[in-house]
């Protein structure tokens, strides 16, 4: 459990069809190739013993190090200060590109600029999450390891006819290579770690590093360049922009909630989840983000895949699954690594996900808003896909009034749950704005009945008069913060008296000095041991309650209070423990969508007037 780095000292890097953070002492200790749901190749994250990692630092020197991003792009420089002098190692992925491939390469740089230092990189692969063997070659030119299951080369870098690395400072450890080299101001080096390499291990020149860095470099500040937002969070926003752009798989535009397994909600306890696959709830949420910054493309990328999904639904049961993989497959099974110890010995380590059963109501109405988003944006659905969406829209019909497993994906057993009833409204009023605007043939009638119905039922048995407040199920009185959306989706108005005592309910029980609770988890058991941090996600929806409530001076504040709480990189995990440290999945898609559409509403609303929202939105969730 010692050496551990806390889960939000790394940044994220990758190539559009997998990623890896590197941590700030230069170590890279995630990594799985050749998808973000294959198996690990370095997983130090979840045992620094067994996982596999990959570090470049000075040795032989007391040193200080700090890290940035490469402005308008996710390379990462992690830079090294002591008295002998001042280095640098220069992570990034070379772009895969938009076909699915075995092939993908992390590029290391490493270069003086000032004095005189020597690194040592440690290479020492762990596949398959550790539990495959590898083969081990080395060579003064760098390493091939072969396990059952991948092939993978480590090429040094050098310039011609000068040896920064000699051949006795090349050499096999037990489980991996170290590669030892002394480089002045002005020495470039470094190393290209390829996966299911097309060449023999070689050297690499140093011009090369340098065209994959130019390429790289351009390719990621061409597309930022897209980006329509000038507001008040910039950076902010771009950076969470290029974050979720990263994990975004990019032969099927499905973006994955995470690109890691296993990180704790509570550092020692079991809520220990695999997040490397997509949620229809998270991407259809990326919509409004993604056409609000003026990203077409994206957006008509996943709603391309949310489409399959849904004419896969409805050829077969009419229900779609809350969760598949990247490319589309429904089959997630969980199990557990037992021979990892887990992050700070929080175990168990799950891959898969077990979640992806059950019966969550929200996500159609999350999946019709969508729909509906990008229709009005000109991204129109074929005839064909209206007849798979009238489907879906058919069997919600038949299935709304059920208890289910509820957005927060408890596992003690299901209910009413006023969130599901609210997004299952969403999904209804969504799909008659659908047919009526565009004269598409619907079941109007039907439809509209259902959403009366459930507009009746919410406000009959989801608030409770004691409480003076919208709470979590039929049959309790806790409250919860998915229900900040209730404005947001134009179920009732921010300034109704029914919402404006809601938010103060909230107020007073699930924020903590800005900060957001999902729920209390004494007072509604959701079959899991332990409890959680607040929930990143939900401040950001808290902010956009806020403002749409007129409260525009408590938004800001929140809002500027919450960016602080963000790494040193800006980036963001799922929850935020008492401490102040994130903890979580990281980075988690969720946080980065709710921190953009935060802070487009909040800043036409601080330049317009509280309520206002971005006509060009439309009537999409404001909040996701």
């Amino acid at each position: 459990m010692n050496n551990y780095p806390e889960i939000d000292d790394h940044a994220l890097i990758g190539d559009l069809q997998t990623a890896a953070l590197v941590a700030t002492d230069g170590t890279i200790d995630w990594f799985c190739a050749p998808r973000f749901d294959s198996p690990s190749i370095f997983a130090a994250l979840l045992d620094r013993d067994r996982g596999g990692s990959f570090r470049i630092a000075p040795v032989g020197t007391d040193y200080v190090t700090r890290q940035l991003y490469l402005p308008g792009t996710p390379i990462v420089v992690t830079r090294f200060l002591s008295a002998d002098g001042v280095g640098e190692v220069i992570d990034f992925a070379p772009i895969a590109g938009e076909t699915a491939t075995d092939r993908h390469r992390l590029v290391r740089m490493v270069q003086v600029v000032r004095g005189q230092m020597r690194f040592r990189l440690d290479c020492e692969p762990r596949f398959n999450y550790g539990r495959d063997t590898a083969q081990i070659e080395v060579t003064p030119d760098g390493a091939v390891f072969r396990s059952p299951t991948m092939t993978m080369n480590v090429c040094a870098s050098r310039r011609p006819n000068h040896r920064l690395v000699r051949e006795e400072d090349v050499r096999r450890t037990e489980q991996g290579m170290q590669l030892v080299a002394d480089l002045a101001a002005g020495d470039v080096g470094g190393v290209v770690l390829e996966t299911s390499p097309i060449e023999p291990v070689r050297v690499v020149q140093p011009h090369e590093l340098r065209t994959l860095f130019e390429q790289t470099r351009d390719f990621w500040r061409s597309w930022i360049s897209q980006s329509r937002y000038r507001g008040r969070w910039r950076e902010m926003v771009e950076r969470s922009a290029m974050t979720l752009k990263l994990m975004t798989y990019a032969p099927t535009g499905a973006l994955v909630a995470a690109p890691t397994a296993g990180l704790p909600e509570q550092v020692g306890g079991e809520r220990n989840w695999d997040y490397r696959f997509t949620w229809v709830r998270d991407a259809s949420f990326s919509v409004y983000a993604l056409l609000g910054l003026g990203f077409t493309s994206e957006a008509q990328a996943f709603m391309k895949w949310l489409g399959d999904r849904v004419r896969n639904a409805t050829e077969d049961s009419g229900a779609l699954q809350i969760m598949y993989r990247i490319d589309g497959s429904p089959h997630l099974e969980e199990e557990v690594l037992d021979h990892l110890e887990g992050y700070k010995g929080s175990s168990p380590v799950r891959i898969g996900n077990a979640a992806a059963d059950q019966l969550q109501l929200d996500i159609y109405g999350e999946a019709l808003d969508s729909l509906y988003l990008a229709d009005t944006h000109d991204l129109r659905m074929s005839h064909k896909a209206w007849r798979h969406t009238t489907g879906l829209v058919e069997w919600l019909c038949d299935h709304w009034d059920r208890p289910d497993d509820g957005i927060w994906e408890t596992r003690g057993g299901r209910q009413n749950f006023v969130y599901g009833r609210l997004m299952s409204w969403v999904a209804f009023d969504r799909a008659i704005r659908l047919a009526q605007s565009r004269g598409r043939p619907a079941n109007l009638g039907r439809w509209t009945e259902m959403r009366d119905r459930i507009y009746d039922q919410i406000m009959n048995q989801g608030f409770h008069s004691k409480r003076e407040a919208f709470v979590q199920h039929y049959t309790t009185d806790v409250l919860d913060a998915s229900l900040l959306s209730m404005p947001l989706v134009g179920f009732i108005a921010p300034t109704d008296p029914m919402w404006q005592s809601t938010l103060r309910a909230i107020d007073d029980e699930l924020v903590s000095d800005s900060l957001v609770y999902r729920y209390d988890p004494v007072a509604s058991p959701d079959g899991l041991r332990g409890s959680e941090g607040t929930f990143t996600i939900c401040t950001f929806w808290y902010v956009d309650a806020l403002a749409r409530s007129g409260r525009l001076e408590d938004a800001r504040l929140t809002f500027e209070k919450m960016l602080t709480y963000s790494n040193h990189l800006g980036l963001y995990s799922e929850e935020i423990a008492p401490t102040g440290e994130q903890i979580g999945n990281f980075p988690q898609a969720f946080s980065h969508l709710a921190l953009i559409t935060a802070a487009m509403n909040l800043n036409y609303q601080l330049d317009h007037g509280p309520g206002y929202v971005e006509p060009v939105l439309g009537h999409g969730l404001a909040t996701h």
